[in-house]
């Protein structure tokens, strides 16, 4: 059992935690600087200088008015930069109420006025009135504290704000970082190795699920090359009985058994050989190299041209891209197969724009309805499912052959209505080189 249950350090609720704790005593820590700074326990303290001023406003205050001028003299050579002075009764007009002269106010009591007089240069100076209107004024040294120390809850809240994004980024590395590199490994799972492991760092909960999803990888990966070794072992062995029993099919004197033997003879054959032809794409064996695209299709259309099909091919004269040359081709031909045994006519459309390259197999034939359009890109779906299963009417394969090489690609496949009829067989993959068109 991990110590402190759920709060464990190497956690995320135990980080939060001691995160969220850290930030409380930073908090206290800060508010209980700005309340030995300003103090606000005292607010009636007078600013530096200011009591000097005040004692000598009360004893001037207890004085004759005959002794006063004497006094004056004596604290002007006692307290030099006090400056304090005698004024004519309304000689003065008060420049304003600082709030930092509560402090005098207090200590001098009923009877005395105080104000604050236009300033002398950068010094700051004070008027005090006694209670028979006699009047005199001196300078302050010191003043107000800055406002920030004079509001602590201000300096709260500033320390509150900082806490809370401190936390809230943290919470988005340790958290929303790891996560999103678990939905973009989960969008480029492969079964051939590429794909880098996701790194097992962070906090507890995240290097768990980081460690069973690299498991996880592990064992589908190795349970697919499992399962194709061992259909490729059954296809491999089941090749020497087919033979032999070609071989004896000769022999069978009835034309009609010996055909039909043989017509069932190459449909298995052509069975295992389509069944392994979409495991193989399941798996990246074939390097990515740079192809000349636009050569690869017209050479498709060429070789069905042979056969005595209708095949054109209408785009660019070259467009190179990075892909892998065989499988490119394999699934091309497949859909052109599809295009011409429901399809008097076929056209291979190659478009590049950006930073992607489309290519379009139009037929003329009968097209496929909507409601079945995402049901044929899966195995073993044909668009006949009554008619007998052989190489006329193929094994339902040639689709998604075709959908798990694009996938390997980093495209996808997909079909459309092609107008007055027939069908349009998409295929969208990414490209990085601009096409050459012809002169």
């Amino acid at each position: 059992m991990k110590p402190f249950g759920f709060f464990h350090l190497k956690g995320i609720g135990g980080q939060i935690a001691a995160l969220v704790l850290a930030s409380t005593v930073a908090l206290h820590l800060v508010v209980t600087a700005a309340f030995l700074i300003s103090r606000p326990d005292r607010p009636d303290t007078p600013p530096d200088g200011a009591h000097q001023l005040t004692d000598a406003a009360l004893l001037l205050g207890a004085a004759d008015a005959s002794e006063r001028p004497r006094l004056v003299a004596d604290l002007s050579r006692a307290f030099p930069r006090l400056g304090i002075e005698m004024l004519a009764p309304g000689s003065t007009v008060g420049a304003g109420d600082g709030g930092h002269l509560n402090g005098m106010r207090r200590h001098l009591g009923r009877g005395y006025k105080v104000m604050q007089l236009a300033p002398e240069g950068s010094a700051r100076r004070v008027g005090v009135e006694f209670p028979d209107g006699s009047m005199i004024a001196g300078r302050v040294d010191g003043g107000p504290r800055p406002w920030f120390w004079g509001a602590p809850w201000l300096v709260t809240l500033m320390t509150a704000f900082i806490s809370i994004t401190v936390l809230g980024l943290w919470a988005a590395r340790a958290l929303a970082a790891p996560l999103s590199s678990f939905a973009k490994a989960a969008e480029n799972f492969s079964l051939d190795g590429a794909a880098e492991p996701l790194p097992e760092r962070g906090p507890e909960e995240i290097r768990s699920v980081a460690r069973a999803l690299n498991r996880m990888h592990e064992r589908i990966a190795r349970l697919m090359s499992d399962r194709t070794r061992m259909l490729a072992a059954i296809s491999h062995d089941l090749r020497t009985p087919i033979t032999r029993l070609r071989l004896r099919a000769e022999f069978i004197e009835d034309e009609g058994n010996r055909k039909r033997m043989l017509v069932d003879l190459d449909q298995m054959r052509s069975m295992l050989e389509s069944v392994l032809s979409l495991l193989r794409n399941d798996r990246k064996v074939e390097a990515v190299t740079l192809v000349d695209i636009a050569s690869t299709l017209q050479l498709i259309a060429d070789q069905f041209g042979d056969m005595g099909h209708v095949v054109h091919y209408e785009g660019p004269v070259s467009a190179t891209a990075a892909a892998r040359p065989d499988d490119l081709h394999r699934g091309i031909t497949n859909l052109v197969e599809n295009a011409v045994r429901f399809g008097a006519e076929v056209t291979i459309r190659l478009d590049m724009s950006g930073t992607e390259l489309v290519i379009d197999v139009e037929d003329d034939g009968p097209g496929i309805s909507d409601a079945r359009k995402q049901e044929m890109l899966e195995p073993f779906v044909r668009g006949d499912d009554a008619r007998t299963m052989d190489d006329s009417t193929g094994f339902g394969l040639g689709l998604s052959i075709a959908r798990a090489i694009a996938l390997a690609h980093g495209g996808e496949l997909s079909l459309h209505d092609r107008a007055p009829h027939g069908l349009i067989v998409r295929m969208q993959l990414p490209v990085w080189q601009q096409p050459r068109l012809a002169a």
